[in-house]
């Protein structure tokens, strides 16, 4: 399940439309939880010549309650909702879903993308934003959420000493146990393990990670790597080194040992 979180505290909210002619013969089911009714019936219609169908809920407490009830392509989430706000809402969600968070925000202050990119959110979007530029992030968020190794039935597994990764079966096991990534995690940790030891740079690793170019003042792939070198366990730090200036590496533990004093 793929979570598109939008944080926006202003009174008037909307979205520039632009339509096709024919939207694609699937249709994949969108949970938009949004106080704002209007944006909602603009999004509900612009998002549905693009073969996504959107459910509308403009309470927190009933889209969480919605959230629950069924697996959805994607959530987009507001944060600013009546009966439970949107942060506890992506809280809850983070406990039964490791689903895609793209945090979208009109505020335009770093506190709201830095408190939603630690709760778990993936990715973040300034508002007011194009409807066709949110279509683009969704599409990019979909594409992501299968990697391209996966959709090979024969996708090799991926192994670096105590981690082992299977892209087909979007899976992660760490000394035999299971950890639970996000879409972007995943993917983030993917692309360090294909090149173990060697210095990515921050340029491709967020096209392939994040579907986008990569920004100097863009924090998400900073908090991503923060977020995985926590879940991957006491020595995450070391095991995912940082190359001032130019990128991530992932640490083997021959050199992890020499780099200790």
């Amino acid at each position: 399940m793929t979570v598109l979180y939008i944080a926006d505290a202003g009174p008037r909210r909307r979205a520039a439309l632009l339509y096709v002619q024919k939207a694609p013969k699937t249709m994949e089911e969108i949970l938009l939880i949004d106080d704002d009714v209007e944006l909602c019936e603009m999004l509900t219609e612009y998002l549905g010549r693009y073969g996504l169908r959107v459910s509308a809920v403009h309470r927190g407490d009933a889209g969480l309650q919605a959230a629950r009830s069924r697996s959805w392509a994607m959530i987009l989430l507001d944060v600013m909702l009546p009966g439970l706000d949107g942060f506890e809402v992506l809280k809850q969600i983070r406990t039964f879903s490791t689903g895609n968070v793209l945090l979208l925000t009109a505020r335009g202050e770093d506190v709201d993308r830095i408190v939603g990119l630690e709760m778990g959110a993936d990715d973040y979007l300034a508002k007011p934003a194009y409807a066709r530029e949110l279509l683009a992030r969704i599409r990019a968020i979909r594409r992501r959420s299968e990697s391209p190794a996966a959709a090979d039935a024969a996708a090799a597994t991926l192994i670096v000493e105590d981690l082992v990764l299977d892209p087909a079966a979007r899976s992660v096991r760490q000394n035999g146990g299971p950890i639970e990534l996000t879409d972007v995690e995943f993917a983030l940790l993917e692309v360090l393990m294909r090149s173990p030891g060697k210095v990515i740079e921050r340029e491709p690793l967020a096209e392939k990670v994040l579907g986008r170019r990569f920004s100097p003042f863009d924090r998400s792939l900073d908090m991503h790597v923060s977020r995985l070198r926590r879940k991957l366990g006491g020595n995450g730090d070391e095991r995912i080194k940082a190359v001032r200036g130019t990128g991530y590496q992932l640490v083997l533990r021959q050199a992890r040992a020499g780099a200790r004093p």
